[in-house]
């Protein structure tokens, strides 16, 4: 079973941005349930379908398949809720581990967003100087609240 332990941040300026480079990102749900989310993303020239399961703590399990981009870009029209969520992606080595940055667009715009995967949810680490509130536990910044309770709406 695949599992994700993670930590959700907001961050406090785009000096993260001097670090890495963007990627594009699209994604949509086929399902937003809080017992199993169904999402279809496009990341850059990959399309992928993820499962995932419900938060126990910060754990949850998730199984991640490529699938076609023709499919995931037929399923993002016809299928996914609406509005599709629309973000640039930076992953910033530190520490070991990846630092994923999301600079959100379209009806989230203004909302920036810093996750970390752990080995264990008591797992130490550091924090680099743009990472602000921890929002782990506040469902409004999930992406598949997003959807259902855009940024630009809060």
């Amino acid at each position: 079973m695949g599992t994700e332990i993670e930590r959700k941040f907001l961050v406090k300026n785009t000096d993260f941005k001097e670090l890495a480079q963007g990627e594009m990102y699209r994604q949509g749900y086929l399902s937003s349930a809080k017992e199993c989310t169904v999402r279809v993303r496009i990341a850059g020239s990959g399309a992928f379908i993820t499962v995932k399961g419900p938060a126990i703590g910060l754990t949850r399990a998730e199984y991640e398949y490529a699938i076609p981009l023709a499919d995931a870009e037929a399923m993002l029209e016809a299928l996914a809720e609406k509005p599709l969520i629309e973000k640039r992606r930076y992953k910033i080595p530190q520490g070991g581990r990846v630092w994923e940055v999301d600079e959100f667009l379209g009806d989230n715009q203004g909302l920036i967003v810093a996750e970390i995967e752990l080995q264990s949810e008591d797992e130490k680490f550091g924090k680099p100087h743009w990472i602000g509130e921890e929002v782990s536990g506040d469902p409004r910044y999930l992406n598949s609240s997003l959807v259902q309770h855009p940024y630009n709406k809060w």
